[in-house]
């Protein structure tokens, strides 16, 4: 089974918040037709809604689980839950008993919180309890991010305290990717997506190879980040990504552990389906022509 675990739709840039939106581009199709589109090769494709009362952002719950409804044996969704807003235990009751969302997209560097911080910690411990997943968002586009609390070992105290939730570390943590290699390998249900490297073909050879010699690429989870780039051209690149060593005395990442994140049991892992379900692909896996 392929899954992309990090995909984003919207409406309107106005809704990325007041200093995000101008500086994505004009050029960026995140509307619901292209989404689907985008994900048609894969099998299972996950979409994050997302709240931050800092940056006045908002892609509703509601307006995820209408689309994702329409697409139920395709699409997942996870709700977007700020953890500042004093309303956060009613709209994640409603996200998960009444729009049927699988799991929670957070940011401490957009919602403007430490990880840790005592407003964010009950809700670790509700996600944890209702066996919700959380994706940690660690988009820093906008210049009103806050990036001292987009540090992945921030989220060390976090896996300590809640050992049984799911944690996601989107963008394998980016700028602190090492950050990240270091948490994979310390705890059991910690993980990270690959969002985004892949537009940086040096950057996601190094990422890979630090993952790869740490021991830890069983916990990474392919994510295409879409709508900056399409499922099929990030796998495409993924597979490709050792012709960064070709001719040279680098390491090449074995082609085994590539196709492992690209068909990794994720929604298992995360705790949202049963691996049972996955062996019944509807479409081949995307391969390279020179598989």
């Amino acid at each position: 089974m392929i899954v992309d675990c990090h995909t984003q739709i919207w409406d309107s840039k106005a809704q990325l918040g007041r200093t995000a939106a101008p500086i994505v581009s004009q050029t960026v199709q995140a509307d619901a037709a292209s989404h689907l589109e985008a994900v048609d090769p894969v099998d299972r494709a996950i979409v994050l809604a997302f709240k931050s009362r800092y940056l006045e952002a908002e892609i509703p719950n509601e307006f995820v689980a209408d689309y994702v409804r329409q697409a139920s044996s395709k699409l997942v969704g996870f709700a977007g839950i700020d953890p500042t807003d004093r309303d956060w235990r009613e709209e994640l009751r409603i996200a998960q008993e009444k729009l049927h969302l699988k799991g929670v997209t957070v940011s401490p560097a957009l919602q403007n919180f430490h990880p840790s911080d005592t407003r964010a910690m009950p809700l670790y411990e509700e996600c944890t309890r209702r066996n919700m997943p959380i994706v940690f968002e660690q988009n820093h586009r906008s210049p009103a991010t806050k990036m001292e609390y987009g540090h992945p070992a921030l989220l060390d105290e976090v896996a300590r305290e809640f050992p049984e939730a799911r944690i996601v570390t989107a963008h394998m943590g980016y700028p602190w990717i090492h950050e990240t290699v270091v948490l994979l390998g310390k705890h059991q249900h910690v993980y990270a997506d690959i969002a985004g490297l892949l537009r940086q073909p040096w950057l996601a050879y190094n990422a890979l190879l630090a993952a790869y010699e740490y021991g830890v690429m069983d916990k990474l989870l392919f994510g295409s980040g879409f709508p900056f780039r399409s499922p099929a051209s990030c796998i495409e690149s993924l597979y490709s990504i050792n012709q960064i060593s070709a001719g040279t005395n680098l390491e090449t990442i074995p082609r085994e552990q590539l196709r492992g994140i690209v068909e990794r049991e994720a929604l298992s892992l995360l705790g949202i389906e049963h691996a049972s379900a996955s062996n019944n692909r509807s479409k081949p896996p995307i391969l390279s022509h020179d598989d």
